[in-house]
């Protein structure tokens, strides 16, 4: 049975303040069995530039849509770049469409808003409720209810050059920190005009790694609150650490500190870095911009301090069902197709991503090579969102991680900057 809830919330979250009105009374169906769509029209905004092949997906999905449910699918590909304030436009002024694709970390603050349906009786209906990857699970689910249905994902993990590291006597799996450093400090011994680990100062993502990896958290939900935790001693263990690779050792250069992803992967790809934390989706482009190199690579787990896979950061996006559509039933239908079997599938494989589902992503990884097995275990094992919390969007808006990255490269005490920026995620969390 399908059931739609419309807690609807005035207020702000984001950007802008949503004033939202439900559009529609509650619907209620079999949410498993073919739906009558027969002279209907549903509308999909579909992200750009995910898959480069979209076009063709786009009109075979358009066609199946139709042939199982007699219903017409109208796919508006919306770009990235303004896409969070176009959203939140469309939620306010009712014009939103029946179905959307929804990054990770936007879902929680369009949920607190109202913006988007609760989708657990539909799932639990569906009988898909044990079948999706946890890490995107987690990521769509607030106050216990799940908002979004798992679509794809990617993480990150160690992806490095095997001949570099044969060169220096080292190609094996890090079971811990320790052995890690061992790697790191044996490239820097055997060529100094490496980098052996570059430590980004533009991205967040390598470095939460290992405040995870530490036992320690971004933030934790207490008595229904929300409480800043970066500065905990676990989370200040692995803030150091990560840290201290480029300012004990050659993990880094004064450029370095201010990388972001791309331009380490840029020095990857002039064969400057030997091994640096990547996006499953990287090999891919690698393969394509330099096949001899593609021929080289290797892939490690990102270890924990004490064991071989960390937590990395799972994101991705989900499909959620807008809370003005008029036909719940029939966007439930499309989100199944988009979401499970072949469809989920075809995109993972166009797009480098991971499915949302372990049925999906069992057959991707079986398809695929040791590098994908890689990512994959630390996806299952390790994948981790940040805070489900609407306050999320704020922080990364505000940029507080990268700051507090800044300002420990640039010599600030870890404690202090950690500090600081714990301050600042609580003003968020309480305002």
């Amino acid at each position: 049975m399908i059931t739609r809830r419309h807690a609807l919330a005035a207020g702000a979250a984001g950007s802008a303040a949503l004033a939202l009105a439900a559009c529609g009374g509650d619907s209620e169906g079999s949410g498993g069995g073919a739906v009558d769509g027969k002279g209907k029209t549903l509308t999909f905004w579909l992200m750009e530039g995910t898959n480069a092949s979209a076009d063709a997906y786009i009109e075979e999905l358009k066609a199946a849509f139709t042939e199982a449910t007699g219903a017409t699918l109208d796919v508006q590909v919306q770009p990235w770049d303004g896409a969070h304030d176009k959203f939140v436009t469309a939620m306010a002024g009712g014009t939103g469409p029946d179905v959307a694709e929804v990054g990770t970390t936007w879902v929680p603050e369009f949920a607190d808003a109202g913006g988007i349906d609760d989708l657990t009786a539909d799932i639990e209906a569906a009988g898909l409720v044990d079948g999706l990857v946890d890490g995107l699970v987690e990521a769509g689910t607030l106050d216990g209810s799940m908002y979004g249905m798992p679509w794809y994902a990617g993480v990150r993990s160690i992806l490095a050059n095997r001949e570099m590291l044969e060169e220096a006597g080292v190609n094996t799996q890090p079971q811990n920190w320790d052995e890690l450093l061992t790697m790191i400090t044996t490239l820097e011994d055997h060529n100094p005009d490496w980098i052996s680990f570059p430590v980004l100062g533009a991205s967040i993502f390598p470095a939460v790694s290992f405040v995870w990896g530490s036992g320690g958290m971004i933030a934790e939900e207490q008595d229904g609150a929300w409480k800043a935790t970066i500065n905990s001693p676990e989370a200040v263990e692995g803030l150091s650490w990560y840290a201290d690779l480029a300012l004990k050792h050659n993990s880094s250069t004064a450029a370095a500190a201010t990388w972001m992803e791309v331009d380490a992967l840029a020095a990857f790809l002039q064969e400057k870095v030997p091994m640096f934390i990547s996006g499953s989706w990287t090999p891919a482009t690698i393969r394509q911009d330099n096949p001899e190199l593609g021929e080289k690579l290797v892939a490690f787990t990102i270890p924990a301090k004490d064991g071989a896979v960390a937590p990395s950061f799972l994101g991705g996006s989900l499909v959620c069902r807008f809370t003005e559509t008029q036909e719940p039933e029939l966007a439930f239908e499309l989100i199944k197709l988009i979401t499970t079997g072949d469809f989920a599938t075809r995109w993972a494989e166009e797009t480098n991503y991971f499915p949302g589902t372990t049925e999906a992503m069992d057959a991707v990884v079986a398809g695929g090579d040791e590098l994908t097995e890689v990512f994959a275990t630390q996806m299952v094992e390790g994948g981790r969102s940040v805070p489900v919390t609407p306050a999320w969007g704020k922080i990364e808006g505000a940029k507080t991680i990268n700051t507090l990255l800044g300002d420990i490269l640039g010599g600030t005490p870890v404690q202090e900057a950690a500090d600081t920026a714990a301050a600042e995620m609580d003003g968020f969390f309480s305002g």
